[in-house]
């Protein structure tokens, strides 16, 4: 049974919302970090695929009852958004919850993961709804479990970016597999700041090369993009991933591109010979920062943001060169973004994700991590949402069925789409 693109076979929509079970604190409030402003209009939707087992058995109050437990120890992001007087948004933590969704589906699971369209079949069970234009009463995640006619479930997760990273996200996310087994962390899930070098120059500072001034959006956190956008997505089975990775280091042996680099030279390039008119000669890379561990807290520094340039046409370097370039070459403007948004005093709206084409680095996140009494996720599927026009793409683990690799989710102008995914099959066999 596939999907026909007219059908929808999502139904029994209920909706209610789930708080924690202890109060988090009389007039508590969490401040928001520049980078955390400047992620604000990003939303990562996240859909987790559970077997039968995982929740067979289990009631919705059943299932309610382990959300209580779970969001004592993570109340921030189930607070809602105030304003301070000059303007800056705060989340006020009073405990109103996180919105939940429940729906069934006539479609068994394998029939579903099954079905011709990816991107539009994933985004039938994540919400899609984003924070304003009634902010105030905006919930900052929605999670939607969605039921299929075999018993197994959809676990999609709406998490406003200006919370956390997709780090952040998927540690929120595990800390529910804990409560499903009646593990806690010894305190609270917090929010991590970390003080950015105050600029000694009064004169306005330079946007960084990494984002785009948007809006202003006001109390509506969504801007619509110049062009329609579209999402699809592949998986590389890591005999694959080598297989291109020797292609690119064809010439030279003693030196080695490693798997994420290697796949954004290869898009990269792609995407400048598709786009001919223009050339894409900068590009937004999104990495983990290695320095330091953020198992335990919410941020958006965990992931450094930085820029590559090069001044020929990609289309006239190798993979290999880009690769380097991407290796070697890269410059971080996370703490620049985070001082332009410190000193902007009318805290104007960035983009960050397709402000350039921007490549995600997701490979070492613990999405698979999460763990329902027991069972992991047979499948993941994750995309971010309100990008600017120049794209973004996420790598990110695949384990569908018994396949190891990598997900390779492209968000992009949809009249490219279709060359794309000519070029990339071409070139690259993708």
């Amino acid at each position: 049974m596939l999907m026909s693109k007219e059908e929808n076979p999502i139904y029994d929509i209920k909706i209610s919302s789930v708080g924690p079970g202890l109060i988090s604190g009389r007039d508590a409030v969490q401040e928001l970090s520049g980078m955390d402003l400047a992620m604000k209009l990003h939303y990562l939707r996240t859909v987790y695929y559970f077997p039968r087992q995982a929740f067979e058995g289990l009631t919705i109050i059943n299932i309610k009852e382990t959300i209580f437990l779970w969001l004592n120890y993570a109340y921030i992001p189930n607070g809602r958004f105030r304003k301070s007087d000059s303007g800056r948004p705060y989340i006020k933590c009073n405990d109103c919850g996180v919105r939940l969704i429940e729906a069934r589906c006539k479609m068994s699971l394998n029939e579903w993961l099954e079905s011709s369209d990816d991107a539009a079949t994933h985004k039938l069970v994540v919400p899609g709804q984003v924070l304003g234009p009634n902010l105030f009463y905006s919930p900052l995640v929605l999670l939607q479990l969605t039921k299929f006619v075999c018993g197994g479930t959809a676990v999609g997760v709406s998490w406003a970016h200006v919370l956390g990273d997709a780090f952040s996200a998927a540690t929120f996310m595990n800390l529910w597999g804990q409560a499903t087994r009646n593990k806690y962390p010894a305190q609270p899930l917090l929010m991590a700041h970390f003080k950015t070098q105050a600029q000694n120059s009064k004169s306005p500072i330079k946007d960084p090369l990494a984002v785009k001034r948007v809006g202003p959006v006001g109390d509506h956190w969504v801007t619509s993009n110049d062009t329609k956008m579209e999402t699809y997505s592949f998986d590389v089975s890591w005999a694959d991933l080598a297989r291109l990775q020797t292609k690119i280091c064809v010439d030279k042996d003693y030196q080695q591109i490693p798997p994420f680099e290697s796949i954004c030279a290869a898009v990269w390039q792609c995407v400048a010979k598709v786009k001919h008119e223009t050339d894409v000669k900068m590009v937004t890379i999104c990495k983990k920062d290695s320095k330091y561990s953020f198992e335990e807290v919410f941020t958006n520094k965990g992931q450094r943001v930085k820029v590559v340039k090069t001044n020929v046409s990609p289309k006239e370097l190798s993979p290999m060169e880009l690769g380097l370039l991407i290796m070697n070459q890269v410059v971080d403007e996370t703490n620049i973004i985070e001082e332009a948004i410190e000193f902007d005093n009318q805290l104007q709206d960035f983009l960050v994700y397709g402000a350039n084409l921007t490549f995600v680095d997701l490979l070492d996140a613990p999405v698979y991590d999460l763990n329902i009494r027991g069972h992991k996720p047979i499948y993941i599927n994750c995309a971010i949402d309100n990008v600017g026009d120049e794209g973004v793409v996420l790598v990110f683990p695949s384990q569908k069925y018994h396949f190891n690799g990598v997900k390779v989710s492209i968000t992009f102008p949809e009249t490219y789409i279709p060359n794309l995914k000519w070029m990339l099959k071409k070139e690259w066999s993708l």
